[in-house]
């Protein structure tokens, strides 16, 4: 049987892994009885753990959240993952943060045993990080919208859109999305009644939220895909598609764009670009027979194209 100390430690472990445990179940993984369990359970909420317990047969514990931060129990994996997350924000792009992230590394890396500190630092020596340019965002902007996914609490805020024109928006938060340096929420909008994204650099809310709102049915079961989706479709707003009489491995060298195999001698070519006129060049310029497959009104271009290149 484990002594007082580190049965304490192993019910602090087991509270924080789980939302709610039965006096029963606790009682079965620490190898004692219910009474040994409450007694434990006195301890921690002596040393600042609040433990709430709810009474009867359905009742159990539960660790919340006190006035105060009581000490975390971290396995090897978890404060390797901690350790390099604040190394990562103190150089990252969330702003108001780095000073803070460098302070808790650095208690943290106090107390990580050897083989711990070591991995740590073997990953910061041998990494190389490249500057990254471009916005930033405010770590209790992030903290706000994070919140309000949580509590399902409408928020309201001033967006300032690609052409610079500022509007206030409503909108019911789903979830955050962060791609390479920017951060994206994922929103339903209030006023357009249909789902959007927000860069949330371009956010200034306000306060107070607005009302709490019944949960919708995501726009995709991928909510980073649909992003990846929409931001691509954003940045180049014409897509063409088209039947190439090639195999794809000798198509995928000589253009940008997304090759799909058919089969060995033929596959569809996916283009995205602000200049159809441009797509149309691209392709003419394989070498390959292919067919149009969408839009159509880009047969009239890549005709136009054929007829000026035969007449010179």
């Amino acid at each position: 049987m484990l002594d007082t100390s580190a049965r304490l430690l192993r019910l602090l472990s087991l509270l924080q892994t789980r939302r709610d445990w039965s006096s029963a179940d606790l009682a079965e993984r620490l190898g004692v009885a219910p009474r040994t369990v409450r007694r434990d359970v006195e301890r921690l909420r002596s040393l600042g753990y609040p433990v709430h317990s709810a009474p009867g047969v359905a009742g159990g514990y539960r660790l919340g959240a006190g006035a105060e931060l009581p000490p975390l129990l971290l396995d090897d994996e978890e404060a390797v993952a901690v350790a390099v997350g604040l190394r990562t924000a103190a150089n990252g792009t969330v702003t108001g943060i780095e000073e803070t992230s460098l302070r808790a590394l650095a208690k943290l890396e106090q107390v990580l045993p050897a083989r711990l500190r070591h991995r740590v630092n073997t990953l910061q020596t041998h990494t190389v990080r490249i500057n990254r340019d471009g916005p930033t965002v405010d770590a209790d902007v992030l903290t706000r919208i994070a919140a309000a996914c949580r509590d399902r609490e409408q928020l309201r805020f001033d967006y300032t859109g690609h052409a610079g024109e500022t509007a206030c928006r409503r909108a019911d938060p789903h979830r955050l999305v962060t791609k390479g340096n920017r951060w994206y929420l994922v929103a339903w909008d209030a006023d357009r009644r249909d789902w959007r994204t927000f860069r949330a650099d371009r956010m200034s809310l306000r306060t107070p939220n607005g009302p709490r709102f019944a949960p919708r049915e995501p726009p995709a079961p991928d909510v980073a895909a649909w992003v990846q989706h929409r931001l691509a479709h954003e940045v180049w707003p014409f897509e063409a598609r088209f039947l190439l009489h090639a195999p794809a491995e000798r198509v995928a060298g000589s253009v940008s764009g997304t090759v799909e195999p058919l089969d060995g001698e033929r596959c569809v070519l996916t283009l995205r670009g602000d200049d159809p006129h441009l797509m149309a060049v691209v392709v003419a310029f394989l070498d390959v027979d292919f067919e149009v497959l969408e839009p159509v009104e880009l047969k009239e271009r890549l005709r136009a194209l054929g007829s000026r290149l035969i007449s010179v």
